[in-house]
């Protein structure tokens, strides 16, 4: 069950940086299949690299926080489970 929920929040963190697949799979259609990533490319196509930078960093510091929440409750929620 540990693995399993690791693996779910794992792959959600690395999800939100992907950029390939949801651009062919899902489009680019702004306000329905846009994800993070593919604004962040669309900012830096047409040179707008504040927007780009803050969006780069949100992106940085939400997947260090979600590490940090994985290993915090895996540390301490799941130490009886196998």
């Amino acid at each position: 069950m540990k693995g399993v929920l690791t693996g779910c929040m794992l792959s959600f963190a690395h999800t939100m940086g992907e950029f390939g697949v949801v651009l062919m799979v899902g489009g680019n259609i702004p306000g329905e299949t846009r994800t993070i990533s593919i604004a962040l490319f669309d900012k830096v196509q047409t040179f707008e690299e504040g927007a780009a930078d803050s969006m780069a960093l949100f992106m940085l510091l939400f997947s260090l926080v979600l590490l940090i929440l994985i290993n915090l409750l895996g540390d301490k929620h799941f130490q009886g489970l196998k």
